[in-house]
């Protein structure tokens, strides 16, 4: 995981995409949403979340800004619910077939089934606390839609969840946009956020590492179980 992330750093940049000069230029709207639903609905975590929405926040504040903060805090907060909705059936239909996939550049298997179990420890709730997770946020409507979670109440979180998540992001981006603490220290806040919100992935990738050091290490003891030859 951690080698994709360094492999890609642009991606997970909010200015890259939202930059004067970035993918999107000044279409910030329709870029924050095109990203979003992306990440939540067409399996392909590696994009940046907290600090895109943060980011349109503060554009949002400045004193052009092009975009109004009602309407950013309305659309991502819906667009956010419609891909956790797509990822939800996705699951329902194609779903099992993602446990046997195998790895690739941008998907790892392990990011389904650290998503299941998360699932399965936080249970409905966990569609609200994903959210706030990256990769977990992504993979687990798809997981829901799996286990055939009951709509409604999937929808219901979901929607809770979505508001908590997009509209809390972006209104946290613009009431802190006029604070001048803020625009001196921008890009320092903007990696901040980037680096608490990747904080569960680099844990979990820690984990991981640490499971095979153990594994390699208790199958290179000799079992003391086995009679020695004399």
């Amino acid at each position: 995981m951690t080698t994709t992330l360094v492999a890609l750093p642009d991606l997970l940049d909010p200015m890259y995409w939202l930059g004067a000069n970035g993918v999107f230029g000044h279409a910030v709207l329709p870029g924050i949403l095109l990203i979003v639903f992306i990440e939540t609905g067409l399996l392909f975590p590696l994009l940046p979340g907290e600090s895109l929405l943060f980011t349109g926040g503060l554009l949002a504040a400045s004193a052009n800004p092009p975009v109004s903060i009602e309407v950013l805090a309305v659309c991502v907060a819906v667009v956010a619910v419609l891909g956790d909705q797509t990822g939800y059936f996705i699951g329902r239909r194609i779903g099992p077939a993602l446990f046997k996939k195998e790895d690739s550049r941008f998907f790892k298997k392990h990011y389904v089934t650290e998503s299941h179990a998360f699932f399965e420890k936080y249970g409905p709730m966990a569609i609200i606390l994903a959210r706030f997770m990256p990769f977990v946020r992504t993979f687990t409507p798809v997981v829901a839609g799996v286990s055939y979670m009951r709509y409604p109440l999937f929808l219901g979180f979901d929607i809770v969840g979505g508001i908590a998540w997009g509209a809390g992001a972006t209104l946290a981006g613009y009431f802190l946009g006029n604070v001048g603490f803020v625009h001196q220290n921008l890009e320092k806040i903007i990696l901040g956020i980037l680096f608490v919100s990747m904080l569960p992935a680099f844990i979990s990738a820690g984990r991981v590492w640490l499971n095979r050091r153990r594994g390699a290490a208790a199958a290179a003891e000799p079992d003391e179980r086995l009679p020695v030859a004399e």
